[in-house]
């Protein structure tokens, strides 16, 4: 069995888990990342992106509204390039509540939020498709932020420190040695190959899956997961994000983001045994799409081209069942404390938005026991991307490339561009029209950023992603597998399949009007034309 040997172990690479990677990695802290899937595969990467004031926090839970606008402004200048600064809209309707809009001026300004009372009319010329009988609108510094690209650079980053990541690769049991978990052996998916990685400290940040982490330890930490559920309208049908000014509920909100707009977010609990098949219920969609439509009419005469769902987990941290002790916030368990176990800690709970905390506070505790006396520096060091201004690009730099091209790969990698789009015909020419993704992105994104499938490289670069949901562009990137080395022909073929059916769990819900017709014309392509569906597998060893 392959060992490796280091000092820090992370389970679970969503953004709490990169981003203690890169603060541990900060630290000099030899460490290792292990994920199940792909970085940013779970709960990180099935949300809205909004990149919070803390306003819809404010009137309910103060504490979290001031995490949130104090990370809202460390992102924005470290993570320039995953960030759109939209800002937020917080609008009244005619069956709104008129006291919510005045409590929650009120608590923004106990949290330090900026929130500024605007005349309808300018929030009407902020948003021109906004509904126009609104009766009050507030502003506040909300943004989007690009959950996969945060993750990605955050992985980036350690890795070009030395750190390591092993993704699809599956924890399978837990090293306990004298009361102490030293490490964990797991599986590589691909390979079938067992690795067993020793290590000083192993930190649980696998979300609502950390349940099962514990209790290969012999630990009980019970976690409630509640399923939200989102649709994607396939254009951007609003410019600033757009909330409901009203007690947080289902469809009370618009992200706009890239090229398409989000509705969101559902709530419903889930029985722990249903986390790996989660669903998005037509009741759902029919809530979304008419509570989005009071915000911004029309929206439900526009084409939904996906829908999907992520699953939050809420944690039991004393072992009761009866909800009084069912943390919604952040929980930072130390097992030695709590359970007597040395060397294992669990993060959980908290949102996208306050992941470079929760990434500090875990790392503090484990650079506590591994006596490294350096600081978190995360809050001051840019991500890779976004290390140099200004924000954008000299194009002339870039000559014989399309103005869209640079202005696209900019916007996904930031400064990190220059070493993208080389000036050859080859590299810069186009996979996917819809997200203006190049032969040399792909290129970069299977040298740098640790794809293994074409999924993978969806998540890094947005292939798939625009109108056609990978119609266009999904063979192409299989081909450039092949042609770059990164699989057989056979082996592209698989991933092509993989790719297509992975697209069409977000699309089966929503299989009405245009998208029917797309998914119809797709079939076309891929089975009546390239006969994807009738090849077999040769049973090439493929490694």
């Amino acid at each position: 069995m392959k060992t490796i040997e280091t000092g820090a172990i992370i389970i679970g690479g969503g953004a709490t888990g990169c981003g203690t990677f890169r603060d541990l990695t900060l630290r000099g802290v030899e460490t290792v990342l292990i994920e199940q899937s792909d970085i940013s595969s779970g709960t990180t990467g099935r949300n809205h992106g909004l990149l919070h004031s803390g306003a819809r926090y404010a009137v309910n839970d103060l504490e979290s509204a001031k995490e949130c606008i104090a990370e809202n402004r460390v992102l924005k200048i470290i993570a320039r390039h995953c960030v759109e600064d939209t800002g937020g809209l917080f609008i009244t309707l005619p069956e709104d509540d008129p006291d919510y809009h005045n409590r929650l001026i009120e608590h923004c300004k106990y949290a330090g939020i900026p929130c500024e009372e605007i005349k309808t009319r300018e929030a009407l010329k902020l948003e021109p498709n906004l509904n126009p009988n609104i009766l009050a609108a507030l502003r506040v510094p909300d943004g989007t932020i690009d959950p996969f690209r945060l993750c990605s650079a955050n992985i980036l980053d350690a890795t070009e420190r030395g750190a390591k990541v092993l993704t699809h690769t599956a924890v399978e049991s837990m090293i306990i040695d004298g009361g102490a978990v030293r490490g964990v052996r797991c599986r590589d998916a691909a390979s079938g190959e067992q690795i067993e990685v020793r290590g000083e400290v192993v930190i649980n940040a696998s979300g609502v899956w950390g349940q099962r982490l514990c209790s290969m330890a012999g630990i009980e930490l019970l976690m409630f997961p509640s399923k939200g559920s989102m649709v994607i309208i396939d254009y951007r049908i609003n410019n600033v994000v757009v909330n409901r000014c009203r007690v947080p509920s289902d469809g009370d909100i618009i992200v706009p983001g890239d090229t398409v707009s989000i509705i969101g977010t559902t709530s419903r609990k889930i029985d722990y045994s249903d986390i790996e098949r989660l669903e998005v219920d037509d009741d759902e969609i029919d809530v979304l799409i008419s509570d989005g439509e009071k915000l911004i009419p029309n929206v439900s005469k526009a084409r939904i081209l996906r829908a999907y769902c992520g699953v939050r987990p809420l944690v039991a941290v004393s072992g009761n069942v009866d909800g009084r002790e069912i943390s919604r916030g952040i929980v930072l368990v130390d097992h030695e404390t709590r359970d007597g176990v040395g060397g294992f800690i669990t993060i959980a709970g908290g949102k996208l938005m306050t992941y470079r905390l929760m990434a500090e506070w875990t790392a503090d505790l484990a650079a506590k026991k591994l006596g490294v006396k350096k600081k978190c520096s995360t809050a001051s060091t840019a991500l890779p991307g976004s290390e140099t201004r200004p924000r954008k690009p000299k194009i002339r730099r870039f000559t014989g490339i399309a103005k869209s091209v640079v202005g696209s790969t900019f916007y996904r990698h930031g400064s990190r561009v220059s070493s993208i789009l080389e000036r050859k015909k080859k590299n810069y020419g186009l996979v996917c029209e819809c997200e203006m993704v190049t032969a040399g992105e792909v290129y970069y994104a299977l040298r740098k950023l640790n794809v293994k499938n074409i999924v993978d490289l969806r998540r890094r670069t947005r292939i798939g992603m625009g109108p056609c949901q990978g119609e266009l562009c999904s063979y192409r990137a299989a081909g450039l597998f092949a042609e770059f080395g990164a699989a057989t022909p056979q082996k592209a073929n698989r991933l092509l399949i993989d790719f297509l059916e992975e697209r069409w769990k977000g699309i089966k819900p929503i299989l009405w009007g245009d998208g029917l017709r797309e998914m119809e014309f797709t079939y076309w392509i891929y089975q009546g034309l390239f006969g994807l569906g009738d090849i077999a597998d040769d049973g090439e060893d493929e490694k």
